[in-house]
């Protein structure tokens, strides 16, 4: 981790906690206004030369292409260098009518190089109960490139993800998806972060504004009969409750992302009375290569020599005791003037969980 990342991490742990009310809009769905996966197979022409190296199912697609087109063509008399065979997906939200444009993802599905300078055909997006809500077509932006592939040497350069991209826009919705959120004028409320006490303010926030018509089922659930002013008016009474604001609750919670050396943990962390010493140590192992010269007039040869040198390193070990509970701020002001790599910090955490002497749950990607 870089010293400025570490910076980063220490003043976002040490910040003073500040909570704050959120929109219910912002905390919660309507039920009945869900989003929907739709997806489809297609395929992306204009690869020059960078597409699947003639698989059958590519070859048959655009074989199945041409005969729209009253071309009768056995797809072994075609070379699919330009084109790649795709996967199209999108998220089609509730409420679009036929007509608006969604964003959707394409994915390579062969072994095409690169989607680069591509161009998706006209496409029939699916649901899950197979009929066709949207049709996407157009250039797919990769946000990268792939160069030099097959060059002299074979070097290449690549930035980003080649095989994937997306197209802004690029499909037409062809079928609105029916919502109904108003059942006997009474709606549901999902929270995005199920949580009892989350819920419960939820509803005393509702009942505040409303009294008595907000009711939580469960932690994820709170159910909001219509005032008598708004009976007929769904959408405005909807849109009038998204501004009423609570402070929901949060879960001591510890997210460690190995990959990345990302650590991220809720203020809401606690540790056991506890005594944390650690230490690291390094060794590291260099080889040097040099030359020996002969003496002049010697009709010896230059011979190579490698020679090798081990370092090891012991980082000096601090044991620190915490007498009282200590919160995450602590933690991480002791964790940082022990000068311990984000990489230690994990094996820490790892190890007060274990202990239990770590009071929250412990996320590990």
């Amino acid at each position: 981790m870089t010293r400025m990342l570490k910076i980063f991490l220490t003043a976002a742990l040490l910040a003073p906690l500040a909570v704050s009310a959120s929109r219910l809009k912002d905390l919660t769905i309507v039920e009945g206004g869900r989003d929907n996966q739709i997806v489809g197979y297609g395929i992306v022409v204009g690869l020059a030369g960078d597409g699947d190296s003639n698989a059958a199912a590519t070859l048959r697609s655009v074989a199945n292409v041409l005969q729209r087109y009253g071309l009768q063509l056995n797809p072994t008399d075609i070379k699919a260098k330009n084109v790649a065979a795709v996967m199209i997906t999108a998220d089609l939200s509730a409420f679009l009518k036929p007509g608006a444009r969604i964003d959707v993802n394409v994915a390579s599905m062969g072994d095409a190089k690169t989607l680069q300078g591509g161009v998706l055909l006209q496409t029939p997006l699916l649901g899950a109960d197979g009929r066709v809500y949207a049709v996407a077509q157009g250039p797919v932006a990769i946000g990268g490139f792939l160069g030099g592939a097959g060059g002299a040497g074979g070097a290449t350069v690549q930035k980003n993800h080649p095989t994937v991209g997306n197209i802004s826009s690029g499909a037409i919705v062809e079928r609105e998806v029916p919502a109904t959120f108003v059942h006997d004028n009474q709606l549901r409320l999902l929270l995005h972060n199920p949580d009892f006490t989350s819920a419960s303010r939820l509803a005393e926030a509702i009942n505040t504004r409303w009294a008595g018509i907000a009711l939580p089922i469960d932690s994820a659930t709170v159910t909001v009969k219509l005032p008598d002013d708004y009976r007929g008016r769904d959408v405005m009474f909807i849109a009038d409750l998204g501004q009423i604001e609570a402070t929901p609750d949060t879960l001591a919670r510890i997210v460690i992302n190995e990959r990345t050396g990302t650590i991220v943990a809720t203020s809401t962390v606690r540790l056991s009375q506890v005594a944390i010493a650690h230490g690291s140590l390094t060794i590291t192992v260099t080889n040097q290569q040099g030359a020996s010269q002969p003496g002049a007039f010697s009709n010896g040869t230059t011979t190579p020599v490698q020679s090798t040198q081990t370092a090891v390193n012991e980082g000096k070990g601090a044991f620190t005791i915490f007498s009282e509970q200590p919160s995450i701020e602590r933690l991480a002001a002791a964790l940082n003037a022990l000068g311990v790599s984000t990489r230690d910090m994990m094996a820490i955490f790892q190890t007060l969980k274990r202990s239990g002497a770590l009071q929250a749950e412990l996320v590990i990607n």
